[in-house]
């Protein structure tokens, strides 16, 4: 009878005593798929270290540990941004652990396999990154080369990819939250817009979810005319041409509030009709999501506030649990908003 020991998990996988070894350390030389096949036959033949050899592994590997962070903006774009948080979160996580991060900025149409050599994939094949985090969307093909190689956590966006674990905020019970707060307003016919952008946009879906569900829980109209850039076939508009269908809908007896999927949106558009003489919250109501400081010289917008520091901190836990435990569930976790009043809904005009 065989012992069960390293060595005859090496011999089924046809590999060293010594890859196997490391596999089971998560030692960032080895791959992230040879690591997950000599967990799978470690299982399958009932191999188990003891807590103590884990724990004193863990414990070692984690001074050399270094995570990469992918932010999907060019450098110093932080005009109404919300990475500047969640990397206050993450550092100060990464502090506590002892694991070093190195942050990356990365425009996502720009960031995909066949683009050239790019300095990310640089540090996942020669192992420097043990695992990443990636904050705002990236193409499904870029993150699935990411993903197969090294442990992957999403902050703030939802991929296919079944390997790649994500932190969110529970946006269909935040919108729903401010629907609620438009119709306790007085407000019957509301609409929802979002922009149009070249990559991703999972959360302006998740977003519009939640104000359908809204709209049918609490009986109020459904009118596809009042949702602007989601549907797939949906002619799509600049944000000044939204403006421009917003200030339409209103003077023809449309939609008295709109739900914009963020802040930054709610933000430009409140800017764009004082232009066009529609005054907010007198003419329309509307609201944002992110929780964003205003601009100077605009109303606070009423919004959600998305804890991104919290968002950050659950990044970096996730992902050092990953390290440890390559092949448990891929995780789905979600943080609630809160409530920001603001001052961008009040009653409809003759309510």
């Amino acid at each position: 009878m065989e012992t069960l020991n390293q060595g005859l998990i090496a011999k089924r996988l046809n590999i060293s005593r010594t890859t196997v070894s490391r596999s089971l350390a998560n030692h960032p030389a080895i791959s992230a798929e040879t690591r997950a096949k000599v967990h799978s036959m470690a299982e399958e033949l009932g191999y188990r270290q003891s807590p103590g050899r884990r724990a004193r592994r863990a414990k070692a590997a984690r001074r050399d540990v270094t995570i990469g962070v992918l932010i999907g903006v060019p450098e110093g774009n932080v005009k109404m941004a919300t990475f500047p948080y969640l990397l206050k979160g993450i550092r100060e996580c990464a502090e506590v652990e002892r694991v070093k991060v190195d942050i990356h900025y990365q425009p996502p149409e720009a960031f995909h396999p066949e683009a050239g050599r790019k300095p990310v994939f640089r540090h996942i094949r020669s192992g420097d990154w043990r695992g990443a985090l990636l904050i705002y969307p990236f193409t499904e093909a870029a993150v699935d080369v990411i993903a197969r190689k090294i442990s992957t956590v999403s902050l703030l966006e939802n991929y296919d990819n079944p390997l790649v674990d994500t932190i969110d905020t529970d946006e269909v019970a935040g919108i729903v939250v401010l629907v609620r707060q438009l119709v306790a307003a007085g407000h019957q016919r509301i609409g929802y817009l979002t922009w149009n952008y070249p990559v991703g946009g999972h959360w302006a879906l998740q977003r519009f979810g939640g104000y359908v569900e809204a709209l049918f829980s609490l009986g109020l109209e459904f009118n596809p005319s009042w949702v602007l850039n989601i549907h797939k076939d949906a002619t799509r508009r600049s944000p000044v041409e939204i403006c421009d269908e917003v200030a339409r809908l209103t003077r023809a007896g449309g939609p008295t509030a709109w739900v914009c999927a963020a802040d930054h949106q709610a933000y430009q558009l409140i800017q764009d009709l004082q232009v066009r003489g529609v005054r907010v919250p007198v003419d329309i109501s509307i609201t944002g999501f992110d929780g964003l400081e205003p601009p100077q010289h605009l109303p606070r917008v009423m919004s959600m506030q998305v804890p991104s520091e919290d968002i950050g901190i659950a990044g970096v836990s996730r992902l050092l649990n990953r390290l440890v435990h390559p092949n448990s569930p891929r995780r789905k976790i979600l943080v609630e908003a809160k409530l920001v009043p603001g001052e961008t809904i009040a009653a409809p005009l003759g309510a």
